[in-house]
């Protein structure tokens, strides 16, 4: 008995730890399992492969799960790049919207998610029939993960491509510039493209003042968050400048015609036109080349509007005084080349006769006076032999002779022999009008206080008061009087250029231009028309000088737009418009006995 008891209490303690018979079955499974009996391999290699065989099945289903299924977040990282930003509006100088931004939707589609892509195609350029067909088919075959359909579709077109139930096509709201007064003020604004990206005028200023910056740095910006940029130019001045022009074109029949109203003051320009335009909301017109801004782009001769700048040349640098005369009995001859006036009067001439009579022979001998140097230095300090650089990209050279000889300083002197962009020569009129003091033109809002600390003084303040003097003299008796609108006392200039045809002077084809300053005792705009190649007409002699169709448009102009200039009708005239001249002793006395005739 006493020799069983320990094994008795051994038996015992192996049943305290006895283990649960479903883990003696795995045990004895897995030892199977990867036991080296070689009768049972085969079991077990087929059991491991298709383990692995479930496992890659199930990784593949995910993966394609993933790549079907729809993810807004990776979309817009995908679609980052092609999203177009936010543009500040454009203000014009009364608060009135002149471009904006509106919230578009537009098409994109994922060509991994898309299964049948000629059915798709066939589908959307059914909704969409202004999607080339084989262009979609190609970006859908890519291997992006993001491509366009179309850009700034119709509440319409989006429910019809949504009904389309396509998977991989989906919707993306981006912005879109628009233009709410369609070609009005066009050559100003410019335009942008579908990535919302400045292409032209203030719209490609306004991205390279650091707009485009913004955008390139990743910056989610608002329309809200921008502040608007706000034009010197005035709407309600525009609209009608630009319909009075459109109407001087049909009229005359000319190819073109242009205009510009300028504060003198600030060097605001308020309104331009140039036609034919336009419409930025669908700027594919604007690569025509006869949609060109001939204000700041083309360059012309700008016929005698440019004795206003030789007179002033002659009177600041003391070649003469208004008491001045000159003599015009003959033709003036140079070597093989003889320089006439359009109306000529075979006499000698006072200074202000040369300029109601508009002599070419009085103009070019006050040039020959100052000298090729000394004419060459004045037409750089008005600003006329460098380019013009203002907001607006698009601005032309000057074509400067390279050989600048007596004979360039003389025909030069009536506005023949170089080409400049109308603004520049309006900059220049500008600064003969308003005291004397040169500014840039610009086309975003300043004041008067603002505009002088930067401009420069180019002739005396009597030679301004003389130039003014002189300009209302043109309106009263010579080539200016139809547009001398009572009321407004105005001054004025014409101008005709012959065109050049085939390197010679066309007598038939003529770019006038017409210059008139309100009031011209103390000016406060400068207004500028053009036409290219006018008609004359029969009730006008048959006609086509500057007087009768830039002239008599310009009077429309100040008729039409004068009560919205801010300058009310003055029906008597002012007891003492040139009080400086008045002090120096100059009087009427030399005032021609006649008007003049043409309006060359």
């Amino acid at each position: 008995m006493t020799m069983r008891a320990p094994e008795v209490e051994s038996i015992a303690e192996d049943a305290s730890v006895a283990v649960p018979p479903q883990h003696r079955s795995l045990g004895r499974f897995f030892k199977r399992l990867f036991s080296t009996n070689l009768d049972k391999g085969r079991g077990r290699i087929r059991i491991i492969a298709l383990s692995f065989v479930c496992l890659f099945a199930t990784i593949n289903a995910r993966l394609i799960y993933l790549g079907f299924k729809p993810d807004p977040q990776s979309i817009r990282r995908a679609a980052a790049d092609a999203l177009s930003g936010a543009r500040p509006d454009i203000l014009d100088r009364n608060g009135e919207v002149l471009a904006t931004d509106v919230k578009v939707m537009s098409v994109f589609a994922e060509p991994r998610r898309i299964i049948d892509k000629d059915e798709a195609t066939e589908l959307l350029t059914a909704v969409l029939p202004d999607v080339n067909a084989r262009e979609l088919r190609d970006r859908l075959a890519s291997r992006k993960g993001f491509v366009w359909v179309k850009r700034g579709i119709t509440p319409k077109q989006q429910q019809e491509v949504y009904h389309l139930g396509l998977p991989g096509v989906g919707f993306l709201p981006e912005n879109k510039r628009v233009y709410p007064n369609g070609p009005i003020a066009a050559h100003v604004l410019g335009f942008a493209n579908l990535d919302n990206v400045g292409i032209a005028g203030i719209e490609k200023y306004i991205d390279g003042q650091g707009l485009a910056d913004l955008h390139n740095a990743g910056l989610n910006l608002t329309p809200d968050g921008l502040k608007p940029i706000q034009l010197s130019l005035d709407l309600r001045l525009t609209h009608g400048l630009r319909d009075e022009i459109a109407k001087g074109i049909e009229k005359y029949r000319a190819k073109a015609g242009a205009g510009a109203i300028l504060d003198v003051n600030t060097g605001e320009v308020v309104a331009l036109a140039s036609l034919p335009d336009y419409d930025p909301n669908n700027p594919a017109d604007a690569l025509d080349p006869l949609h060109i801004n001939r204000l700041a782009v083309g360059v012309y001769e700008m016929g005698s509007t440019f004795k206003a700048i030789s007179i002033a040349m002659a009177l600041e640098l003391n070649k003469v005084t208004l008491r001045s005369s000159v003599d015009a009995r003959q033709s003036l001859r140079f070597g093989r080349f003889t320089i006439h006036d359009f109306h000529a009067t075979h006499r000698i001439l006072t200074v202000p006769e040369v300029f109601t009579h508009s002599s070419n022979i009085g103009t070019a001998r006050m040039a020959l006076m100052v000298g090729v140097e000394g004419h060459k230095a004045f037409l750089k300090r008005m600003g006329q032999l460098d380019r013009l650089r203002t907001e607006l990209p698009e601005n032309a050279e000057p074509l400067v002779p390279k050989r600048w000889s007596e004979l360039n300083t003389m025909t030069i002197a009536f506005g023949q022999g170089l080409n400049v962009a109308p603004l520049q020569a309006l900059m220049a009129v500008g600064a003969l009008v308003n005291g004397g003091m040169m500014m840039k033109p610009t086309f975003l809002k300043r004041g008067e206080a603002e505009a002088q600390k930067d401009a420069v003084r180019v002739v005396r303040p009597e030679v301004s008061e003389s130039m003014r003097y002189l300009l209302r003299l043109n309106a009263e008796i010579g080539s200016a009087k139809l547009a001398n609108i009572p009321g407004y006392y105005i001054g004025g200039k014409t101008g005709t250029a012959d065109k050049i045809v085939h390197g010679h002077y066309s007598k038939d084809k003529v770019f006038t231009t017409f210059m008139a300053i309100a009031p011209a005792d103390k000016p406060k705009y400068l207004i500028l028309v053009l036409f290219d190649e006018p008609q004359g007409l029969p009730q006008d002699g048959g006609y086509h000088t500057a007087a009768y169709n830039a002239g008599a448009v310009t009077g429309r102009v100040i008729e039409r737009l004068g009560p919205l200039f801010g300058l009310p009708p003055r029906f008597d005239p002012p007891v003492q418009p040139f009080p400086l001249l008045a002090k120096l002793g100059y009087g009427m006395a030399n005032v021609p006995a006649a008007a003049t005739h043409g309006g060359h």
